[in-house]
């Protein structure tokens, strides 16, 4: 989350960070020798001070710095936790207005708190946004590295369609000709920052309209800055994004 966000939504994000830290180290069992990684596709993303620092002027380093620190020693030792267990505090850049019920993105599991939730503001972020513009063959051979026997007729009304979507307004089933894919797949494949996407096709492209940046699961990081900037301290930034769960000292 950028130092310059507002200080209720970098408390929000040190707490998410520290209980995930916790849900993944008594959880997982990926790992051997450790309970947790530095790699954001199995556990979680770390970056040291002087990585952080390398990124500021020297005008942001002392201020930008102060607010994190200030940030975690303000909420030093509270964690956010579902029936009496550390919660999945799952986080992401934005959600596109609305963030996504677990069950979409990872399957069914037993974290009712990770629901499809609204959060305004979102719009005002560079990160809410994006295009994705692929030449047809492009996108025929994209699917091919996956699914070898895709066929798509651009000829037809509908080579392209929609088929249904999740609780979160992203998309749940695509039909690219005679291969269905999911829209988390559909993300992968074609390197999309979201599953909440509409599609065009023009005379020779085809253009995917992007809202939003990440998995959509827990909470947003612009979202959480928006409501900060609405009047919301950081216990209600959490109980926004992770329902009927509660923050504790330990």
């Amino acid at each position: 989350m950028p130092a310059s966000f507002h200080e209720e939504a970098l408390k929000a994000q040190a707490i998410a960070a520290r209980t995930y830290t916790i849900f993944t180290a008594t959880n997982s069992r990926t790992h051997e020798n450790a309970d947790i990684c530095d790699n954001f596709a199995c556990c979680q993303a770390w970056i040291s001070k002087e990585e952080r620092f390398e990124r500021w002027n020297e005008e942001e380093r002392e201020s930008n710095w102060e607010r994190i620190v200030r940030s975690v020693n303000d909420t030093r030792g509270k964690i956010v936790m579902f029936e009496g267990r550390a919660a999945g505090t799952f986080y992401h850049a934005n959600s596109g207005g609305k963030t996504e019920a677990i069950a979409y993105v990872w399957g069914p599991g037993n974290h009712p708190y990770l629901q499809a939730v609204e959060t305004s503001g979102e719009y005002a972020y560079t990160q809410y946004s994006s295009e994705v513009v692929l030449s047809k063959e492009e996108v025929i051979q994209k699917i091919r590295e996956h699914h070898g026997d895709i066929a798509i007729n651009f000829e037809e009304e509908r080579p392209i369609e929609i088929l249904e979507y999740t609780a979160g307004g992203r998309v749940r089933t695509i039909r690219f000709g005679n291969i269905n894919l999911s829209g988390v797949e559909a993300r992968r494949i074609f390197g999309l920052r979201s599953a909440r996407f509409i599609v065009e096709i023009t005379d020779e492209n085809v253009r995917f309209d992007v809202r939003g940046y990440g998995h959509g699961v827990g909470l947003s990081q612009t979202g959480a800055d928006s409501l900060a900037r609405q009047g919301m301290n950081y216990e209600q930034i959490i109980k926004h994004f992770f329902s009927g769960v509660e923050i504790v000292d330990i």
